[in-house]
């Protein structure tokens, strides 16, 4: 615990400001999923996953996810979502990103990683949530069969509703045979809580609003 003396000199020596701007700078991403289920918070970890995270939160920013549906819900083993509307259309990406899963980030209960096809480097805006301990997905070697699956952040709260969706009853639906939810699972949106201010370019400066001017 820091001295009230302590803290004094540090605010005399500009320590105390560079160690406040230092940890503003660490400080990790966090996105509300807004479900008709609950929010869900996750964190995200853009120095194990730069290009994954930088691929999710522009899909954030651009509003992609809302009214998008979880469509694949597994009670012992994950819930999927991300790419399709509630009438299982599927949405239209950008190209995908390359697999970070070799990052050391495990897919442990509460994880998020990036889903994808059996190319390793097809995810694009499927994400999927661990319901349970899944390290079997985890990397174990640059091949198509070990490669993994690129876990990119964790849950922080709100895990009482992704168990709230894994026990959805599921069946058939849309295109998919099983493991659909029998009654909704929606994302309603997503919103990027702790987005950096954007950074005025130098020797710019915002000019002052004048006065209104008042009639007699």
């Amino acid at each position: 615990m820091l001295t009230t003396k302590t803290v004094i000199r540090l605010i005399a020596t500009g320590l105390f400001f560079a160690l406040f701007t230092a940890a503003q700078a660490v400080e990790k991403p966090k996105v509300k999923i807004q479900t008709n289920h609950g929010d869900i918070i996750i964190e995200l970890d853009a120095e194990k996953a730069p290009k994954t995270v930088a691929n999710f939160l522009q899909y954030v920013e651009d509003k992609f996810y809302t009214n998008t549906i979880f469509h694949r819900v597994m009670a012992n083993f994950m819930i999927q979502g991300g790419g399709f509307t509630p009438t299982f259309e599927r949405k239209e990406t950008r190209a995908p990103v390359i697999n970070e899963a070799d990052n050391g980030l495990s897919n442990v209960r509460g994880s998020i990683a990036m889903a994808r096809t059996s190319d390793p480097h097809s995810a694009s805006a499927q994400f999927f949530i661990n319901v349970v301990d899944n390290q079997s997905l985890d990397h174990t070697s640059k091949t198509p069969r070990g490669f993994g699956y690129a876990v990119f952040g964790k849950v922080v709260k709100g895990m009482n509703v992704v168990d709230t969706i894994r026990n959805i009853p599921t069946g058939p639906g849309g295109p998919f045979p099983m493991n659909v939810p029998k009654s909704s699972a929606i994302i309603l949106g997503m919103t990027y809580m702790n987005k950096p201010a954007p950074v005025a370019a130098p020797g710019t400066t915002d000019a002052p609003t004048a006065p209104a001017l008042k009639g007699n």
